[in-house]
Order: C-alpha cells, then structure tokens, then sequence
C-alpha cells in the first residue's frame, strides 16, 4: 500500500496526527471533517495514497463500503433528514488536500437545498467532540 509521509491524510491513517474517527475498515477510515459544512460532516478516504479520484489506481470502489457504510451509520445516529456526497478531483474543482477524499454531508431540514450546503458552519465546528461521541456511542 503506498503513502506520502508529506500528506495529511496519510499521516492521519498512520496515527501522526489525531482525528475523530468514525468508521474504519481494510481499505478506508472515515473521519469528522475539523471544518465541518454542517452537523457531522465526514470525509472518507483510502488507506493507500492516491491523489484523487480520476488519478491511478483507481480506488472509489475500493472504498465503497466504507462510503456506503459511513453515509448509513451518519444518517442513523445523528437523525439526518438527507445527506449529500462530494468528491473533488483536481485543483480547477476545488480540490484542497491532494489524496482522494469524499466528504459525506449531513442535511437537516432546518437548512435544505444546495445553497445551505457549502461553507463551514461555526455551531457545527463547536460540537465536533459531542457529533464524535454520539456517533461512536
């Protein structure tokens, strides 16, 4: 499995640096967003390096359960009414951490549609331990 020991994804996977897991398998670890779009945003990624998701080897599918797993697992504990997925690949999209990330999105039916969706959201980025423990729990 490679890794870039310069990449912060990469040393979140090994330990280095410490992040509020919530979901971990073979091929992927899921974990709360530190800038999170809304309550329990999470972003899932593979445990071997690759930049993003049109660069080789290809690994969406790699880490489909984990994605599928983590959406079902954030929808459940957290009582979501709708989750968005997004994924950015390349600069020119917005793509800021260069190992392929999917952000799972928690929607609440106080702050529907895509206009409610991007940017971070202070009350959200506040709970991050509370969001972290009922998750786990």
């Amino acid at each position: 499995m490679t890794s870039d020991p310069s990449c912060i994804f990469c040393k979140i996977i090994v330990g280095d640096i410490p992040s509020r897991q919530v979901y971990a398998d073979d091929k992927a670890v899921a974990f709360l967003d530190v800038g999170p779009w809304s309550r329990g945003h999470t972003l899932v990624i593979p445990r071997e390096h690759v930049a993003d998701l049109v660069t080789d080897p290809p690994q969406l599918s790699a880490i489909g359960p984990a994605i599928d797993a983590t959406a079902r697992l954030l929808v459940d504990k957290l009582h979501a009414d709708g989750l968005n997925l997004l994924s950015s690949a390349k600069p020119v999209a917005g793509q800021e951490v260069f190992h392929l990330h999917v952000h799972l999105i928690p929607r609440y039916a106080d702050k529907p549609g895509l206009r409610n969706l991007i940017g971070p959201d202070p009350e959200a980025a506040a709970d991050l331990d509370a969001v972290h423990a009922e998750i786990t729990a």
